[in-house]
This record gives C-alpha cells, sequence and structure tokens, in this order.
C-alpha cells in the first residue's frame, strides 16, 4: 500500500507541469522567488526539499514543517551585489492537535539608483527604490508517522518607484520517510523522499503613475492638443513555477556523528532541468549540542549556469529548558557575479 501511494504521487507531481524549453530563460517576474532560503539549504548546494525540518523548511517543501517540535524562529540575511540586500524571516508553532502553522516574509531591497532621462544622461538627482517581498502563511500535519502534507498562501508584491505589482501563489510538499535500507531500524534514518510545487500562482503586472505620460497623437498636424494623457501598457508575467523531487539518505548513524546525503532534481518554467547534490556531516557534541560541516553543488547540467560548488558550517547548542540556539553560515559561488555569504540564526522552544 505504501508503495503505491509513494509512485501515485510522483507520478502526479511529474505530469502536473509539461516539460518547458529552455528558450523562456528569462520570462518570469519576481525572480528573487528562486533565491533560497538559510545558510544550511544554501551550504547543501539547494538539494532540501527532502531534508528540511522545522521552520526553515517552509521555504523548501511546506510538508517539513510538519517535523516542527515545539516552537521556532529563523532569521536570515544574504548581502548580494551592487547594494542587494535579502532577508528572510519566519516564525512557526505547534499544537499537537491539528498541525504546525507558520508565518515566513522574504524581502529584498535593491538600493538607491540614481534616476538618469535622454537629457540628463549623468543623472537628475534623484533617486529612487526598488523592493520585492512574499508574505507566507504555511500549514503542515503528519498524515501517518511516515507521511506530511504541507501547504503555504502567499502574497507576492514587487515595486519599482512608483509601480507596483502584485501576485498570490500557494506552495504544495510531501514528505515520505519510506524506511528503506535504514542503518537504525529506525524510519527517519532511512531513504527519504521530498517534492513539492512553489509559485503556482496569479500572473504579475507593474501598475503606476510612473506609466502615465504626455502624448502627441498628431506629431505632424498643427493646432491639435499635444498633451493628450496617455499610458504605457505592461505584459502580464508569469511566477517562477519551480517542482523539486529529490531523496535523502543517512549511510552513518550513530550516538556522536550522522552522514546525510541528499540530491534533488529541478524541473522550473524558465530553464533547463538541473540537479542539485548535498551532504551534511553532524558531530554530536555529549549534552553540548552538534556540529554541522555542509557542502554541496547547485545547478548541475544546467548549460551556461554562474552556479557551482557551496560550503558551510552550523552549530546547534542546548539551552535550558529544552531550548535550543542554532548558528549557520554558508559561503555561495556564483561564476562571473561573485562569491556570497548567507548568515542564519534561529531559536527553538
Amino acid at each position: 500500500m505504501k508503495e503505491r501511494i509513494i509512485l501515485v504521487i510522483a507520478v502526479f507531481f511529474t505530469l502536473l507541469f509539461p516539460q518547458q524549453k529552455p528558450n523562456r530563460v528569462g520570462t518570469t517576474a519576481a525572480n528573487f522567488l528562486e533565491i533560497g532560503m538559510s545558510s544550511s539549504a544554501i551550504s547543501m548546494g539547494d538539494a532540501y526539499v527532502s531534508v528540511g525540518r522545522g521552520i526553515e523548511a517552509v521555504y523548501w517543501n511546506p510538508a517539513g514543517l510538519a517535523f516542527m517540535r515545539g516552537n521556532e524562529v529563523t532569521f536570515s540575511y544574504q548581502p548580494w551585489l551592487v547594494d542587494i540586500n535579502l532577508i528572510h524571516a519566519a516564525g512557526g508553532i505547534s499544537i499537537p492537535s491539528i498541525g504546525n502553522f507558520a508565518l515566513s516574509l522574504t524581502q529584498v531591497n535593491y538600493g538607491d539608483i540614481p534616476v538618469t532621462t535622454v537629457a540628463y544622461q549623468d543623472g537628475t538627482g534623484e533617486v529612487y527604490t526598488a523592493n520585492e517581498y512574499s508574505l507566507g502563511m504555511s500549514y503542515a500535519r503528519k498524515l501517518t508517522t511516515w507521511f506530511s502534507f504541507g501547504a503555504s498562501v502567499k502574497l507576492i508584491s514587487s515595486q519599482i518607484w512608483h509601480c507596483t505589482a502584485n501576485a498570490f501563489a500557494v506552495d504544495l510538499g510531501v514528505v515520505v520517510n519510506t524506511g528503506f535500507f535504514t542503518v537504525s531500524g529506525e524510519r527517519g534514518d532511512g531513504l527519504t523522499i521530498g517534492m513539492s510545487i512553489s509559485n503556482y500562482g496569479t500572473k504579475m503586472k507593474y501598475d503606476g503613475i510612473d506609466l502615465l505620460n504626455p502624448i502627441d497623437i498628431s506629431p505632424d498636424e498643427a493646432g491639435n492638443y499635444g498633451d493628450t494623457e496617455g499610458k504605457f501598457e505592461t505584459e502580464s508575467w508569469e511566477l517562477p513555477l519551480i517542482f523539486r523531487i529529490g531523496v535523502s539518505y543517512k549511510p552513518i548513524v550513530s550516538s556522536y556523528q550522522n552522514l546525510l546525503l541528499s540530491v534533488d532534481a529541478i524541473h522550473p518554467n524558465n530553464n533547463t532541468e538541473y540537479l542539485n547534490l548535498g551532504v551534511q556531516y553532524e558531530l554530536k557534541v555529549f549534552t553540548l549540542g552538534s556540529l554541522f560541516l555542509r557542502g554541496g553543488y547547485k545547478a548541475l547540467f544546467m548549460p551556461y549556469s554562474e552556479y557551482g560548488p557551496t560550503f558551510g558550517f552550523g552549530l546547534k547548542i542546548r539551552m535550558p529548558r529544552e531550548s535550543r540556539l542554532t548558528i549557520d553560515y554558508a559561503y555561495r559561488r556564483l561564476g562571473i557575479l561573485g562569491n556570497y555569504n548567507v548568515y542564519t540564526i534561529g531559536f527553538g522552544l
């Protein structure tokens, strides 16, 4: 029975969206939604759809939220190129009789940008800003001891000076602990399958006063009104739809160390398919907590990719009253765009 359910889920997610050709590169809006969140996931090459547990799983696979025990909060900061800054914050509560709930916010600030015109190509002295954000609410629950389901509803907004665009989207995901090949006898240490669909929603279309301009509808005729109010009409753009399916496995499980391997297959609607690879080594330090060493590779088999190796480490510190503090760091290479650091701190109670 279990194998049939897994097969049905895999077929459903695979057939839900048709194959897309790579000539759709650059045809989606709000592409900040493709940037991974949390240092632990990024340091593992974004191979996290079957790995994420607790509040940090909300971005990758909302079904991972079902594994949250107690209440958790997390905050992540990513400084990007040309003064672009990205932050991600999330908090969740667990209600055993109902399920787990979470709120999340992702915000991108593009800094101050000089205003230029044809007449003032070096700048008018004014500046404008651009911001994007995603506000989400998530719910997840274990339907059985080995199967969990999760969903998120998101409001997505993009602002460029006085123009804005909004959209609504949902994320869906499942996690299946098969128990296959477990070396400890625990189902959770066996082969785990994770699947998710992210950013399935409405299109985005920019509108605002910056699109209003005076237009002379008959420039070759004298005496007509030459300042008729006109408005530029923008196109509607799809969100970056992402389908992820991945597996993870722990070949080493003991009382003082764990080794985790993961691989994700990614199918976006605006590029070719590719693979993400990840590895995590956990060293347990008695009653103090755990030290994590992580590595990975993002976008394997993607043509002309600027992604590549990723590295990172983390600490999970046990605190009084069964609370815990997590500190994670990730290092990511982006080819000609440079190398970037990601910082994450979390707290669980």
